[in-house]
């Protein structure tokens, strides 16, 4: 059976992705920051398996290097989970993104056979690469920090640039056609519709920030109306 893409066997495997995101949450919340890193950690490695994976299968190692926004997760993902660093797990609340729109929009996954090994390299690390981001801050782990918008942003271009000359140079000096992070050419309906405004390589990905700034925004409100709140009182008290 193949995995497809909105089929009932595409809609289960979304639900059971849910599924085993809150199944983890429930198991490990009453559990010592100890026992949830021992558990979440062995499960944030499933990412750098699935790059060994597919360096390893396709026979077209330079096609699989791990420079899509995912592969770049799955190598942060451990050590933010070990180390529960606030710039890491901050950034890897957008780039969590990523392996949501993976599992989602499965389009050039959709003849997968369901549940063989190219299914299971690609399905269960995305799932934790898009669950265990937010199972950090969910769990307490990690706190969330406004601050961090700064640094998600920057690190975030930053990546996308080297990314795209990486791309260039793969593209000059071997027979692949490297198109990593997008950055060379739209292949989905979003992308296609970001080069419909901005026709230029590397350039029309950009139409992404703002898109990515109101969500950060969304994720950080509480934090920035309670910093609001905060510092009016502070400019009352001082007033008084």
């Amino acid at each position: 059976m193949e995995w497809g893409f909105f089929t009932p066997a595409h809609i289960i495997s979304l639900a059971a992705a849910a599924l085993i995101i809150i199944v983890l949450y429930w198991i490990l919340k009453n559990k010592s920051p100890k026992v949830q890193i021992w558990v979440l950690f062995p499960l944030s490695c499933s990412g750098i398996a699935a790059i060994v994976f597919n360096l390893l299968r396709w026979g077209s190692p330079l096609s699989y290097l791990p420079l899509h926004l995912c592969s770049l997760n799955a190598l942060v993902l451990p050590i933010a989970v070990l180390t529960r660093n606030k710039t890491l797990s901050n950034l890897l609340l957008v780039w969590c993104l990523g392996a949501l729109v993976a599992v989602v929009a499965n389009f050039e996954m959709a003849e997968t056979k369901l549940f063989g090994e190219a299914f299971c390299f690609y399905y269960f690390p995305h799932v934790f690469e898009f669950g265990i981001p937010l199972l950090l801050f969910k769990l307490g782990l990690v706190k969330k920090d406004a601050r961090c918008i700064v640094s998600t942003l920057g690190i975030t271009m930053l990546i996308y640039t080297i990314v795209h000359f990486c791309n260039k140079i793969i593209n000059t000096y071997s027979d692949v056609e490297a198109n990593y992070m997008f950055s060379i050419e739209a292949t989905n309906p979003l992308t296609a519709l970001f080069y419909r405004v901005i026709p230029y390589e590397y350039w029309y990905m950009y139409l992404a920030v703002p898109i990515v700034a109101v969500y950060l925004l969304i994720v950080y409100a509480p934090e920035l109306l309670s910093w609001y709140r905060n510092r009016k009182k502070t400019r009352q008290t001082a007033t008084v």
